[in-house]
């Protein structure tokens, strides 16, 4: 009973220092500065933390002053409007232009984007790009054309995503817009 009497103190001492901790981290989240890198900032967290933000969906933004602008596609509804929703509670954000687009509904573009990812990240040479919780490829589909977002490491892997996504049944276009990351 030593052994349990110890393992609950831990477990106590962990508890009471998450807690401890969290409001400091909430609060340093949440502290812009009102500057605009500060907004910035907590733009890109902010957005990172979408619960349905993922693979199939690719947002951006731009920071002029109080306002921001958002940009880009997302294959549900209610992930434009969350994104929005976040990014208005920010500190120093006065105004949020929301362009994000919705893609159309259909079985048709869910099947290619399925069929993409696993094209890609399947792939020996591209299965790295899998690891962690935010891929970097982004594969937006809209009426069987696909689009190809993020950073890879090198021009081959570029080329080779390209490639995959180009031999994916049902595919009409593919437009490989992936940066090479230079650092």
């Amino acid at each position: 009973n030593k052994l349990s009497g110890a393992v609950s103190m831990m477990t106590a001492g962990l508890v009471a220092g998450v807690l401890f901790a969290m409001p400091a981290f909430l609060e340093a989240s949440a502290n812009t500065g009102g500057t605009e890198a500060g907004i910035s900032k907590a733009v890109r967290h902010e957005i990172l933390m979408l619960p349905y933000y993922g693979i199939f969906d690719d947002l951006s933004y731009r920071v002029d002053g109080n306002t921001v602008t958002l940009y880009g596609q997302v294959a549900w509804p209610t992930l434009k409007s969350d994104a929005g929703n976040v990014v208005k509670h920010i500190e120093g954000v006065t105004r949020v232009v929301n362009n994000v687009e919705v893609l159309p509904l259909s079985p048709f573009d869910t099947r290619i984007r399925f069929a993409t990812a696993r094209a890609i990240y399947g792939f020996p040479t591209l299965n790295r790009y899998a690891m962690g919780t935010h891929p970097p490829i982004h594969i937006i589909v809209k009426n069987g054309h696909v689009t190809l977002e993020g950073f890879v490491d090198n021009q081959s892997d570029k080329n080779v995503a390209g490639i995959r996504a180009n031999g994916v049944f049902g595919v009409f276009s593919v437009t490989n817009n992936l940066q090479v990351d230079k650092s």
